[in-house]
C-alpha cells in the first residue's frame, strides 16, 4: 500500500469528532456511537453523551445489540489506543459498517463536546490502565 492508498483508507475508516457530530445532526438515524474502552467506571469516569458502552472484550458476545443497517462509530481513550480499531475489525468481519472516532474520548473532550458521568466514585491508584491498547 502506498501513502495515497493509506491516507484514503484512513479517511474512509475514521470520523473526526466534528465530522461525527455534523453527520449525526444531519442524519441521526444512520449512526450509533459505542464506547469500547476496557476498565472499571472509576477509571473511565465518563463517556460521550448517548454512547452505548460495550467494552472490546464483550463486543463479540453483544453484537446483537447493534443494528447492522447503521454505521457503528467506535471510540476508545485517545489516538494511541487501538481498542476501537480492534472492535471495528470484529464488526466489519461480521457484516457491520464500522468506523473509528479519530482521537477517541480525548479529542472529544478537547473540543469541549458533551460527556456524561459513568461513576460518581472516581478514584485511581496510579497503577495504569490494563486495557489492551
Amino acid at each position: 500500500m502506498n501513502r495515497m492508498e493509506y491516507f484514503k483508507a484512513r479517511l474512509e475508516a475514521t470520523m473526526s469528532p466534528m465530522g461525527y457530530r455534523n453527520a449525526k445532526k444531519e442524519h441521526p438515524e444512520n449512526f450509533v456511537l459505542v464506547d469500547v474502552r476496557v476498565g472499571p467506571d472509576e477509571i473511565k469516569k465518563e463517556k460521550i453523551n448517548d454512547a452505548l458502552v460495550i467494552p472490546l472484550n464483550e463486543i463479540q458476545d453483544r453484537m446483537e445489540e447493534l443494528p447492522k443497517e447503521k454505521t457503528i462509530v467506535l471510540y476508545c481513550w485517545d489516538t494511541w489506543c487501538t481498542l476501537a480499531a480492534k472492535a471495528a475489525v470484529v464488526l466489519l468481519e461480521n457484516g457491520f459498517d464500522a468506523k473509528e472516532l479519530y482521537g477517541g474520548l480525548a479529542a472529544w473532550k478537547t473540543l469541549d463536546f458533551p460527556t456524561e458521568t459513568l461513576s460518581k466514585l472516581a478514584t485511581h491508584t496510579g497503577e495504569g490502565i490494563q486495557c489492551g491498547c
